[in-house]
């Protein structure tokens, strides 16, 4: 994909931003490093930009850049039927599982505002701080994951992809060429036949192994979905993955109908 204007990206360092970075300078793109205290600086009003880096940065400047941040909805990991998530998987509030007394896998259902991680108990969750008890989560039973994979989506076709953990330990390996490469692709293009609607057109799908267990046979299923602008691209192929970033945080004028209802920061405007 032939890409002009420039990318943005936030003044974290990540080793994600400067492979992609690096990608779009072999495009012939402008890469800036967006100020440290906020704002877009001189980026402020140009055309064509893209933006890579963590989504309370990205909220300073979104309107300066006039671009638009894809993400997928807060209840579509609850709204896929059992057979593609192989657990139980509900919707509440940071409140609510304050009160949970078994063990419970507990995250965000799109943000980064706490650790997502298996909680012995309600009172092992964070301190509340900033976040109100009606923010939204998602609580689920523990999984196991044989092995956990990254795969980078657009308008419904995987372009590339990565393994980044097996039984919970990092471990990069690239999807082309793994022995589980066809198993991955299969599952996923079988999700996004039925399901690609109700993702955005640039997304990245994280989804794994189940081990055969009492509860049923091995299986495939989605770990969750997530923001393409800040994913770690593992081993994954930047130039790739870089095309899949550019449409998930590209230019308003070029957004596409169905991606408006993705746009959360737009929904009022």
């Amino acid at each position: 994909m032939n890409s002009t204007g420039f990318l943005a990206h936030a003044p974290q360092y990540s080793t994600t931003g400067e492979l992609l970075s690096a990608a779009a300078r072999r495009r012939g793109m402008d890469v800036e490093v967006l100020p440290a205290d906020g704002g877009a600086g001189v980026l402020t009003g140009r055309p064509d930009g893209h933006y890579f880096g963590g989504p309370l940065f990205a909220a300073g400047i979104v309107d300066d850049l006039n671009i638009s941040l894809l993400e997928p909805t807060d209840d579509w990991l609850t709204s896929l039927p059992y057979e593609y998530v192989l657990r139980n998987i509900e919707s509440s509030t940071l409140g609510e599982v304050r009160h949970l007394s078994r063990p419970t896998f507990v995250k965000p259902p799109s943000d980064k505002s706490f650790p997502p991680a298996v909680y012995t108990d309600g009172s092992q969750l964070p301190e509340a701080g900033h976040l109100s008890p009606e923010t939204s989560v998602q609580v689920s039973d523990v999984v196991t994951w044989s092995r956990e994979f990254r795969l980078f989506v657009l308008d419904g076709e995987c372009r590339t992809g990565s393994q980044y953990a097996v039984f919970g330990r990092l471990d990069s390996v690239p999807l082309a060429g793994h022995p589980d490469e066809d198993a991955v692709l299969e599952f996923a293009s079988d999700l996004l036949a039925n399901h690609a609607h109700s993702l955005p057109s640039a997304v990245v799908l994280d989804v794994g192994l189940v081990p055969a267990s009492g509860h049923g046979a091995e299986g495939w299923a989605v770990v969750e979905a997530n923001l393409a602008w800040f994913a770690n691209c593992y081993a994954a192929d930047p130039e790739h993955a870089l095309d899949v970033v550019l449409r998930a945080a590209g230019p308003r004028s070029r957004m596409a109908a169905r991606d408006r209802r993705f746009c959360r920061h737009l929904k009022e405007s």
